[in-house]
């Protein structure tokens, strides 16, 4: 039934993922969206300022335990109103991420309607999606669970495809069909009527619980379990772990929208793209006249079709349809058509438990990063950045001896009873098992170059006394 009052228009960014397929750039404990792949801005924030216009409240984030200090950062850094950011103990799929988002938005005593977003695609025209979003808000006031469908430029097999009934504008949904074979996405495409499924969707959070009520209590009652007990520490909402590891793992493709009769879809054609891997973002790239795309210092010489992504010079020459990506501890080379097969190398280095699998060189922290510059026998070099305001832990070590040399800022240094500050071009020395601590007093970054040394040099060395940041 029609409603005589215009809903709120609730944003829910998916930010769970772990973009493997964008290895060695993308990183488990730094994913795609994260990253500023297709313009100035990252991913996540793209997203959000894409709808901002049209939001009618602060962004509602489902993330990762391990992400939530990179979302809220970000999302900081473009001044997006304070979002509740939803953490996840573990992955569940989209079902009960979006069962999530939607008891947080019922317990502020609306029903509004919730624009569900993947925080890692692109959109090139930002201004036709919010004309689309308004297009589908009354069929989503009305109870219809809208989902954005796109309308295929190429018969193309990484995508699911929506069959949709005849018509103009919002309309049934008549099936969903599963990534196709390049005869059957070609025969899609000629006969007119099928869209590629984004994975986007416009929903009235209540009629979304009761679809998946309808079809899945057990994810319903397992959410929201996870949501009652859950610890909440500011923005962040910690979903309660072993409720939310009961859940089962569910998209909401297979879990409501393939079951309900209140599929409706609307296509649209926005410039899409899910960057779901490095030839989909050559695709999404500004080519030369060659059709190279880059991202870096890189030169190009008899060499087309390519893309190359540097931290350092890279130089492509007689080279066709390829992939290089250059990071400071990996090298990706690739053909173009076989870029699918990055996740295979992400499984190997996880097999042979080698950190390129999860981190960059650079790691980030709720405080800053940490670079490690250098390595051998008994020793280690870093480079750490504390953000102005910020603190580590905390801390001891039981292997390790720590020197600490400051490079620019102001460091005070905690060191057992002794609290004092360094300057540039000052140090200090952090002798095995002294408690201590670093922060930054100042206004701006804090830089120090660290050298550990030591029988055992790991990050698990670490016994933490007190922590800001909810690690002790």
């Amino acid at each position: 039934m029609a409603l005589t009052l215009k809903a709120k228009l609730q944003p829910v960014l998916l930010s769970g993922g772990s973009g493997t397929r964008l290895w060695p750039l993308s990183r488990e404990a730094y994913p795609k969206q994260f990253l500023p792949l297709a313009g100035e801005d990252t991913m996540l924030q793209a997203t959000w300022l894409r709808v901002a216009a049209l939001a009618d409240a602060a962004p509602i984030v489902v993330a990762g335990e391990d992400h939530r200090f990179l979302v809220a950062e970000q999302l900081r850094q473009i001044d997006a109103p304070v979002p509740a950011i939803l953490l996840e103990p573990i992955g569940r799929n989209t079902a009960p991420a979006i069962a999530a988002a939607t008891l947080q938005a019922l317990a502020a005593g609306d029903d509004p309607l919730l624009l569900v977003l993947p925080s890692d695609h692109v959109v090139r025209d930002a201004a036709a999606f919010r004309d689309a979003v308004r297009v589908a808000m009354p069929a989503a006031e009305a109870g219809a669970l809208v989902t954005f469908g796109i309308v295929p430029g190429a018969p193309e097999t990484g995508f699911g495809y929506i069959e949709a009934r005849p018509g103009d504008g919002v309309r049934k949904v008549l099936r969903f069909v599963e990534k196709p074979d390049a005869a059957t996405a070609q025969s899609y495409l000629d006969a007119g009527g099928y869209f590629w499924n984004s994975g986007m969707f416009l929903l009235r959070a209540s009629r979304y619980v009761e679809e998946l009520q309808r079809f899945r209590p057990d994810i319903v009652t397992a959410v929201r379990a996870a949501f009652v007990d859950a610890a909440r520490d500011g923005d962040f909402i910690r979903l309660d772990k072993d409720a939310f590891a009961s859940c089962p793992s569910d998209s909401i493709d297979y879990a409501v929208m393939e079951k309900t009769d209140a599929a409706m879809v609307l296509p649209v054609d926005i410039g899409w793209n899910d960057v779901g891997s490095w030839s989909a973002l050559w695709d999404v790239s500004e080519q030369d006249g060659d059709g190279n795309a880059h991202h870096g210092d890189v030169i190009a010489i008899d060499s087309r079709n390519s893309y190359a992504y540097a931290t350092r010079m890279v130089a492509l020459v007689g080279v066709d349809d390829l992939v290089v990506v250059e990071t400071d501890d990996a090298v990706l080379v690739a053909h173009k058509d076989k870029v699918q097969q990055v996740k295979d190398v992400v499984a190997m280095l996880k097999s042979q438990q080698r950190t390129q699998a999860a981190l960059h060189r650079e790691v980030h922290r709720p405080w800053g990063s940490y670079d490690s510059v250098d390595a051998g026998v008994r020793f280690q070099v870093k480079r750490i950045k504390v953000k102005p305001g910020a603190r580590l832990s905390l801390q001891s070590h039981t292997q390790r001896a720590e020197h600490w040399i400051v490079v620019s800022g102001v460091a005070r240094v905690t060191r057992d009873n002794d609290v004092f500050e360094l300057y540039a071009n000052q140090s200090t020395y952090i002798p095995i098992g002294a408690k201590h601590r670093l922060e930054n007093p100042g206004t701006e970054m804090l830089e120090l170059i660290e050298v550990q040394s030591g029988d055992y040099l790991g990050e698990d060395d670490i016994v933490r006394y007190e922590d800001v940041y909810g690690r002790a």
